[in-house]
């Protein structure tokens, strides 16, 4: 047989042995003899959508594509406002069966024993309690250089300047965490110390030592975050990250 005569395998599959032509459906024993594992797999799927993306754009004239959709008025409209006065009636409804319980009047003279504010303000809160990380001098006689209350309005600053730059350092077109561990390790490491913080801010209401408290509030979001990105480094050669990431290339829309 000539080597330039395909194949039986040629004629089954594009030439790879492991994508079958498109009107053929592969069996199940034929489909359990090709898969190696999750990156084999990945393979064939994309490798096959590429194909059928790419027969279709050759046989189709439309330069866009058709949208279904309907129109503002009446459909969607009304709609949206069966909607909006469902969840408006169901909240005036509780507002009325359900009113708020009312404490006692607030006394300026005397100051409450625990003061905290509301829940989504806890990790700030926590911030203003960095009183141990504030350094003391020894060339201004053991005083500090800032106050307490400073300290931590600066530590606030930090904190959410931080969260401010990371999307200008951080440009990649990535679209999972699993295309870039480190980045998602930092969100998770964020994310983790958030809520660590706000449990720090409520120490007092915690059964922990104050001081464990405080050193597991800066050391369980950098063992979060080496965590995440250990699972996303060992995820990558299952995902495929080279295949996926030219995914989006191969297939945009005209």
């Amino acid at each position: 047989m000539s080597d330039d005569q395909p194949t039986d395998e040629d004629a089954r599959t594009d030439g790879t042995g492991i994508v079958s032509p498109d009107d053929e459906t592969p069996t199940w024993r034929e489909r359990k003899e090709r898969t190696t594992g999750l990156s084999r797999l990945t393979y064939e799927y994309f490798e096959r959508s590429r194909r059928e993306d790419q027969d279709l754009r050759q046989e189709s004239d439309y330069v866009e594509r058709d949208v279904l959709a309907f129109p503002t008025w009446p459909h969607e409209l009304v709609r949206n406002l069966a909607i909006t006065s469902f969840f408006v009636g169901m909240i005036l409804f509780l507002g009325a069966t359900l009113p708020p319980h009312l404490g006692q009047p607030a006394n300026p003279s005397t100051t409450p024993a625990v003061i905290l504010p509301d829940w989504y303000l806890y990790w700030s809160f926590g911030l203003l309690k960095l009183s141990a990380l504030n350094p003391e001098l020894a060339i201004l006689g053991g005083q500090k250089l800032l106050a307490d209350r400073t300290f931590g309005v600066l530590a606030n600053v930090v904190v959410v300047g931080f969260i401010a730059i990371v999307p200008f350092l951080n440009k990649g077109s990535a679209r999972r965490p699993v295309e870039q561990p480190f980045w998602a390790s930092v969100g998770v490491m964020g994310v983790v110390f958030a809520f660590t913080i706000s449990a720090y801010s409520a120490k007092t209401h915690l059964p922990l030592n104050p001081h464990l408290s405080f050193d597991l509030a800066f050391l369980i979001p950098p063992m979060a975050g080496a965590v995440a990105y250990a699972i996303l480094k060992a995820m990558r050669e299952g995902y495929m990250y080279d295949l996926n990431k030219r995914y989006y290339k191969l297939r945009p829309p005209k």
